[in-house]
């Protein structure tokens, strides 16, 4: 039911999305050097490696860690860049990971292939069984604000709780969390 749900919505919304999705490549592509998508190396389900997709927002040759723990993450941004990531457009083309069955709309963000102390963490828990998302409950309770205790105890609360009701609540309020723009910092 879940993976029916993910590419129903996923392809609705890229056949909905679909003139959105070219002017936002065009003004990444107009506005720096370097490709229009960014992919990710990220750890996917039983920490298998996968490509994520997103919108450049960042300069090509920016070190590949978390935006948090950049030094100065704003030195890094494009001239959309940072627009695209408060707004979350930036994740837009993370659709084609849906329809890949790489991710879904709802589980735990996936991580960065060298963020070990997170996957270690989640492996220890079985977190890492599921899909990863689009968003999460750790997403709407705190983004990359949250240290890591408390993203990996929001992961396995997702785990034990996961339903169908359960992901329509995360995705109504991500809704609301994006349109409120809350915990972006860059």
């Amino acid at each position: 039911m879940k993976r029916i749900f993910d590419l129903v919505l996923a392809l609705s919304l890229g056949i909905f999305l679909l003139l959105p999705l070219l002017l936002i490549a065009l003004s990444v592509g107009l506005t720096s050097s370097g490709p229009i998508l960014y992919w990710s190396d990220r750890v996917g389900r039983n920490n298998q490696l996968f490509k994520m997709p997103k919108f450049r927002s960042m300069q090509t040759g920016t070190p590949v860690v978390a935006t948090h723990l950049l030094s100065n993450p704003d030195a890094y941004l494009t001239a959309v860049g940072s627009f695209l990531r408060k707004s979350s457009l930036d994740e837009l083309p993370q659709l084609w990971s849906i329809i890949r069955g790489d991710m879904s709309f709802v589980g735990p963000r996936p991580a960065l292939f060298n963020q070990h102390d997170l996957i270690e963490s989640r492996t220890r828990c079985g977190v890492h069984r599921l899909l990863p998302g689009l968003t999460g409950w750790a997403q709407i309770n705190g983004r990359d604000e949250l240290p890591l205790a408390k993203k990996v105890a929001l992961d396995i609360e997702y785990l034990e709780k996961r339903s169908f009701s359960f992901d329509i609540k995360i995705i109504i309020l991500t809704a609301f969390a994006v349109l409120r723009r809350d915990n972006v910092t860059h």
